[in-house]
């Protein structure tokens, strides 16, 4: 039954992955090889000092908790000090592709499951701090993450919820009270940091990678275990794990998979990161680490500056990646699947459910959603490079359009300083000089076909302000209030989450939080681009 307003230590857990599946019992974390386990059981390891630092109140509500005090027994099992009797903590064992290369055994190296909680429309919820310790799966690492990392997970995740994309949640932000050294961009100089827990939820945490490894190490129980059991607690509509229902699973996956490389693609959001072990099973947003948006618009940015010379994840990039990922996913189910051709067929599914998916996106922030005209799809595909062309900061030039777009429709005798106006407050480049042209003519087009629309002005501005966000967590946002946390100053994290909580909205006293990334902020560390150091 759902819970009723509890402290997260008073709370009762389900532990289905850790009792359907085959794992490990050892109280062992010392990095090693795991074989022939879908998980390892191992208790997070004790910090000194946990404080709260973050709730989402949202998501608390809809799990049944209650805040709990800052310093608090339920603030403890949010930092691993305290195990209830009811979790049955475990790290996933999984591997992937990073980078295009099979890595192997990667698994849950700081980031351990407490296990289920029923929410309150009666489905179950994991539980996942992230930063808890040293696990198996750790390799190297010393299994804590630090506040930056975790700040940006926190804010990103409940961010792109309100946003309207698939994604993970994020429950809690606790301070540890020790540090973390870590080397911020790999360049040798390591420091010392705060460190920081996050407790992330989600359905499940399994991911393509899950599925790969057991594939690679020839462990085809596990591998056939996941996937009935993935299919009968997250797919029920689907029937009986068979082949035939295997196949209709990895359809769904692909189309779930599609839907959420749309949402990106419609809000400008760059992943970073999309190894296949970055990959939900159920097609939500995952490991939030070296992200971005657009700012300003260029298809061949990444935010991660490990991908720098190869820009394998770059923002033109992620629907193709994701593809590859599923490939991959495909070629791990071969074992269940004998008939290779229904798997092809079903990442054919993909590639229309995307394309669908996102020109219906993009017809909806640009508020034609009455009519189709031929000449749409060639208006959708040239507005890209003359977003290029001209450094447009994307969010901002949807949300600019939006409120011009009545005018636009009506017919005015002179557009041109309406469209000059737009350049200005959304171009990074704000010379209006020849660099502009094809934005312009795309403009004077747009009109053309807007004026074709049925619907009043109004109409088409409220539906375009429903669709494009003025508020997105840009990097260098973010940053600053990592800064302020790290000296005891939460007042821009507590600030943030508060506007981000509807993006749609005005909200015209935070305006400023809606501007174009400032010129100090290209290049500081932090705020446009990032590494994958946690």
């Amino acid at each position: 039954m759902p819970q009723n307003d509890a402290h997260f230590d008073q709370v009762q857990f389900q532990n289905s992955f850790v009792e359907e599946l085959s794992g490990e019992i050892s109280t062992d974390t010392r990095p090693r090889q795991v074989l022939g386990y879908c998980y390892s059981q191992v208790k997070p390891t004790p910090v000194r000092e946990p404080r709260l630092l973050a709730w989402s109140e949202e998501l608390a509500a809809f799990l049944g908790l209650s805040r709990p005090p800052e310093q608090s027994p339920a603030v403890d099992a949010l930092a691993g000090n305290l195990v209830t009797d009811t979790m049955k903590p475990f790290a996933a064992r999984y591997g992937g592709h990073q980078f295009g290369n099979w890595a192997g055994q990667l698994g849950d190296g700081r980031a351990i499951s407490l296990g289920e909680l029923t929410a309150r429309d009666g489905a179950a919820w994991e539980i996942q701090l992230k930063g808890a310790g040293p696990t198996p799966y750790s390799r190297r690492a010393d299994g804590r993450a630090v506040l930056r990392s975790s700040v940006r997970e926190f804010l990103c995740s409940e961010a792109m919820h309100a946003l309207g994309v698939p994604t993970t949640r994020a429950l809690s932000l606790v301070s540890t009270g020790d540090l973390v050294v870590r080397d911020m961009f790999y360049n040798g100089n390591p420091q010392p940091e705060p460190g920081a827990i996050v407790a992330r939820v989600a359905p499940t945490f399994v991911r393509f990678g899950n599925f790969q490894l057991m594939t690679a190490a020839n462990e085809l129980d596990n591998l056939r275990a996941l996937a009935d059991y993935v299919i009968r607690r997250f797919y029920p509509e689907l029937g009986e794990p068979s082949e035939a229902v295997y196949v209709r699973w990895f359809e769904e996956v692909c189309r779930r998979t599609a839907v959420m490389v749309a949402h990106w693609m419609s809000v400008g959001f760059v992943h970073g990161v999309m190894n296949t072990d970055n990959m939900s099973i159920l097609g939500l947003t995952i490991d939030y680490g070296p992200y971005g948006w657009l700012e300003p618009y260029d298809t061949t940015w990444t935010p991660n500056t490990t991908d720098f010379s190869h820009h394998r994840y770059a923002f033109a990039q992620q629907p193709q990646v994701a593809l590859w990922n599923l490939v991959q996913l495909g070629r791990a189910l071969t074992p269940l699947v004998p008939a290779i051709e229904s798997l092809n067929q079903a990442l054919e599914h993909y590639r229309t459910t995307f394309t669908a998916t996102r020109q219906e996106m993009m017809r909806r922030k640009l508020g034609l959603t009455t009519i189709t005209q031929p000449e749409d799809n060639a208006l959708l595909e040239d507005l890209y490079q003359a977003l290029t062309t001209s450094e447009m900061d994307m969010t901002l030039f949807f949300r600019q359009l939006s409120h011009v777009a009545p005018a636009l429709q009506t017919g005015m005798e002179d557009e041109e300083p309406l469209f000059i106006e737009l350049i200005d407050k959304a171009s990074y480049t704000p010379d209006p000089s020849a660099v502009h042209d094809s934005l312009l003519g795309w403009l004077r087009r747009y009109t053309q076909r807007l004026r074709q629309e049925t619907a009043s002005g109004e109409v088409i501005r409220e539906g375009m302000l429903a669709a494009n966000p003025k508020y997105v967590l840009r990097n260098y946002l973010a940053q600053q209030a990592i800064e302020a946390a790290e000296i005891g100053d939460l007042s821009k994290l507590n600030r943030l989450m508060q506007v981000l909580k509807t993006p749609f909205a005005e909200q015209p006293e935070h305006d400023e939080l809606a501007a174009k990334r400032p010129e100090w902020a290209r290049f500081k560390p932090g705020s446009a681009t990032l590494s994958c150091s946690s």
